[in-house]
């Protein structure tokens, strides 16, 4: 299998559309799943996050995140949320599509395009699990990016169906055999 791609970005942000767009009228301001954050508060938290990978790969610098932020306005609608979330996908699926292969930039370390790639895909898939938890919604990231994440990000992950082994490497499920993780950090950074 191939690295990730903008292609893979955008799929997860439009599953991510698919998937909460149905429910944009319900109560957003309820936790998302586990977390503290509000399910609103959730997906413009990745919406800000695709924003800064974008960034990052565009401007490549090497040793911090640029000093800059993507404040999603307190007044915008779940749908409207969506959107910029969408729009951000977008924007950093252009940068990684565009930057040469040999373009590094900081993340925690140097980090080239596909880990932007595959951290932009593992933010909008986490935390679409959060928010249809949140909202009661049955849902469960897709197979083929869910491996394509692991296999980038999680050099680590046992064997198992790759969803499962995603939402277990990151505290959000539970594996056969093996204890809840409590504490997890992914790899961007290339050694």
């Amino acid at each position: 299998m191939s690295a990730l791609t903008g292609a893979d970005l955008l799929q997860a942000a439009d599953e991510m559309t698919r998937v909460l767009h149905p429910h944009r009228e319900r109560d957003w301001s309820v936790p998302a799943g586990t977390l503290t954050w509000s399910c609103w508060t959730t997906a413009a938290h990745v919406a800000h996050d695709l924003l800064a990978y974008a960034g990052q790969v565009v401007a490549s610098p090497t040793d911090s995140y640029l000093p800059y932020d993507l404040r999603v306005s307190p007044d915008a609608s779940p749908a409207q949320t969506l959107t910029v979330v969408r729009a951000s996908a977008g924007l950093l699926a252009t940068a990684v599509d565009a930057a040469p292969a040999h373009a590094r930039a900081w993340h925690f370390g140097p980090c080239d395009p596909t880990g932007f790639a595959a951290m932009g895909v593992a933010e909008t898939l986490l935390h679409t699990h959060d928010i249809t938890r949140g909202l009661g919604v049955p849902w469960q990231p897709p197979p083929r990016l869910s491996a394509a994440v692991l296999r980038r990000l999680f050099p680590d992950a046992p064997d198992g169906a790759a969803p499962e082994v995603l939402l277990w490497m990151t505290g959000r499920g539970d594996l056969p055999g093996r204890a809840r993780r409590t504490s997890w950090r992914w790899q961007a950074a290339l050694s």
